[in-house]
């Protein structure tokens, strides 16, 4: 994974549009104070039909859903964003990158009320290519279970994606790194498996096709819930049920999903490994799915795809 941004020309302000290095925040924002702000990852692929983000709206919508979580409203409608998304890609003349849209609470209050503290609304765009490391897609990755747990339903409101929260999960991925692996896996309260850091996960044994249940420790990933509509329409059994620690060392395949990680296989969990140790059938045929989907190659049948287009009009 690259370690710095490849930066772009433009970020979108609050209905502008910014050189990159002026985008910037007060050092006591509460954005960088508490943590306060929500964000979603998005990606947009070369299609040949031009540029599409993948299920666009979605992630815009659940971003308005973590911010009403936390009481941090934007000042944007979803079509303001969505057209600011589609115009920032066109606009930095990108044809396959990564969008992270941001809604933080500003310089202003110096403690925990946020009343004093202005919202503000950017979003990024980058090229980004394969996140977990070049080849993990077609050889899969080394994982290990975190020392590192989930937060109990309750503490942390974990369907809303706020920055906040990767704290838990940056301590879940230096571990793992430190160690020599390329994700952790945590276990929620109970001793459940939860998620990895970033990714949801799945299991496959004797041909089913396993993840964990949204107990209040999982994030409802939209790549997770595109996989098993494909899943499902590929004729495949799919289960949501609570997964011991065991069954990660016994599954005949595992992978992750996630907007960032896409579809990535998973060869050993704690330096046991899984199945032949290598991407398994229904890996390969989920990500080929997965990969058709998002690239246009099969029919959009789900409207999943919104096309990029040509420019609009975005002030700068």
């Amino acid at each position: 994974m690259s370690t710095s941004f490849p930066e772009a020309r433009w970020i979108w302000k609050d209905g502008s549009l910014i050189p990159w290095a002026d985008a910037q925040v007060h050092l006591l924002s509460l954005a960088v104070q508490f943590g306060s702000s929500a964000f979603e990852g998005i990606r947009c692929y070369k299609t040949d039909d031009g540029p599409a983000i993948f299920r666009l709206e979605d992630h815009l919508r659940r971003l308005v859903r973590s911010c009403a979580t936390y009481r941090l409203a934007p000042a944007h409608s979803l079509d303001e964003l969505s057209e600011a998304c589609r115009q920032l890609v066109v606009e930095n003349g990108l044809e396959d990158c990564y969008l992270r849209p941001m809604v933080l609470r500003g310089y202003g209050a110096p403690g925990l009320d946020p009343t004093g503290s202005p919202i503000e609304t950017y979003i990024a765009t980058w090229a980004w290519g394969t996140y977990l490391g070049e080849g993990a897609l077609e050889r899969g990755v080394d994982v290990r279970v975190s020392s590192w747990a989930r937060p109990r339903p309750n503490t942390f409101p974990v369907q809303a994606k706020s920055a906040g929260h990767y704290n838990n999960a940056q301590l879940i991925k230096m571990e793992a790194l430190a160690d020599g692996f390329a994700e952790g896996i945590a276990l929620g309260p109970s001793g459940l498996v939860s998620e990895a850091s970033g990714q949801n996960l799945f299991l496959v044994r004797d041909g089913a096709i396993v993840t964990p249940v949204l107990d209040g420790t999982v994030l409802e990933g939209i790549t997770r819930d595109t996989v098993i509509a494909l899943a499902r329409e590929d004729g495949l059994e799919v289960r949501e049920e609570p997964v011991p620690r065991e069954s990660l060392y016994t599954a005949d395949e595992l992978f992750l999903t996630g907007t960032a990680s896409e579809v990535t296989p998973v060869r050993s969990v704690d330096r046991i490994t899984i199945g032949t140790g290598r991407a398994g059938p229904v890996t390969r045929q989920l990500q080929a799915a997965y990969m058709d989907t998002v690239t246009g190659k099969t029919p959009d049948d789900h409207g999943w795809l919104t096309r990029v287009g040509s420019s609009a009009t975005v002030t700068s």
